[in-house]
């Protein structure tokens, strides 16, 4: 699906007014998980699941093909994790 076909679906489902009111909506609600991911906090949503920002160990690795070696610095990164009533849904 892409994001024009899901901006269309979110007005539908919202009733919104007109398709630039879903997207206006649909970049608040996508802009505020990622402030808050940012600031290493996680958003739950009880039944659908939890957006959070989880921490990465410092990796080494070797380039095939070579002798040399590399290390990616610890950092983080975004996840979710599904809850029970998406997991239930999507299985059906």
């Amino acid at each position: 699906m892409t994001k024009a076909e899901f901006v269309e679906l979110f007005k539908e489902k919202g009733e919104f007014s007109s398709k630039a009111s879903a997207e206006a909506a649909l970049k608040a609600f996508l802009d505020s998980i990622e402030d808050v991911l940012v600031k290493g906090d996680s958003v739950t949503f009880v039944g659908f699941g939890t957006f959070l920002a989880a921490d990465v160990p410092e990796k080494s690795g070797k380039i095939p093909g070579s002798d040399k070696t590399y290390t990616k610095p610890a950092h983080k990164a975004p996840k979710f994790k599904a809850g029970k009533s998406l997991k239930e849904a999507v299985a059906k």
